[in-house]
């Protein structure tokens, strides 16, 4: 059995050399009968010839959640077809084939995606699994900006309110009317909630996706006061229209929108051996 064992390494980093925890899975991997293969890549083009053996398991040693997205978003753009090319080969409201299966293994910090999908944790775990585990498939949700996301997305929070549009499917859950002080979009629970408050309980297998905006409202006819109303639906393609700039924190990215981005569902693409 191949396994290929991939590091991300920041460019022109010049401590490129394994960590503790990856000798450990080496040998482990030695141990089960692996034919082991390391590699490192700085850019997302170097993570191509990962997926040139279709028979070889890779293993991707991670540190965050962001470098998990980078391996998932290279493979879904080199693998999905053109529209044009998209054939009845594809799995039912899928835009891409199954995706490689992954082990993770968990370097200095464990990213959080580790712990919501259930995966191991210590390398003799993951080398395991890796030659003898099972493949769990999750959903993966892609946006119309040429990325994918797999924990969630969260606009606004903190003391910043914004307005925008936000539409799931056929429902209007905020017209751009009104201030919005978080809106979140998730497929996993990474961003479920804030202050005490949960906006949403996402499953990220059940082929949707889970959307909540939290705007402040006056309640109290007499003695006014500002509640905080949560709208919540699941569906297929969210879009969100901000009529500014808002910023937004995905897979641990921060960055800022000041444009529509709709992100729509494709059901179990993602697998990650356990």
């Amino acid at each position: 059995m191949n396994v290929v064992v991939l590091t991300l390494v920041e460019a022109n980093c010049s401590d490129t050399g394994p960590r503790t925890q990856t000798l450990h899975l080496i040998d482990e991997l030695k141990r089960l009968g692996a034919d082991v293969r390391t590699m490192a890549a700085s850019t997302r083009a170097e993570i191509d010839p990962v997926m040139d053996d279709p028979e070889a398991r890779i293993v991707l040693a991670a540190d965050t959640d962001e470098q998990v997205n980078a391996v998932v978003a290279r493979m879904a753009r080199r693998l999905a077809p053109a529209p044009s090319e998209r054939g009845g080969d594809l799995p039912s409201g899928r835009t891409i084939p199954d995706l490689p299966p992954l082990a993770l293994l968990p370097l200095g910090t464990t990213p959080g995606l580790v712990e919501r999908f259930g995966l191991p944790v210590k390398p003799v775990e993951v080398a395991r699994a890796a030659v003898e585990g099972t493949v769990f498939r999750t959903d993966v949700m892609r946006h119309d900006g040429g990325g994918v996301c797999l924990d969630g997305v969260r606009l606004g929070g903190g003391d910043r309110p914004w307005r925008g549009v936000v539409n799931l499917d056929d429902a209007v859950l905020a017209d751009g009317s009104e201030q919005i002080l978080a809106c979140v979009v998730a497929n996993a629970d990474g961003y479920a909630g804030a202050d005490d408050m949960v906006f949403v309980e996402p499953d990220p297998a059940d082929g949707r996706i889970d959307v909540a905006v939290a705007v402040p409202v006056m309640v109290g006819r007499w003695r006014r006061r500002v509640r905080i109303e949560v709208r919540r639906a699941r569906g297929r393609a969210v879009a969100v229209h901000p009529n500014d700039s808002v910023t937004f924190i995905s897979d641990g990215l921060v960055d800022e929108l000041g444009r529509k981005r709709t992100w729509w569902v494709e059901p179990g693409a993602a697998g990650w051996m356990r």
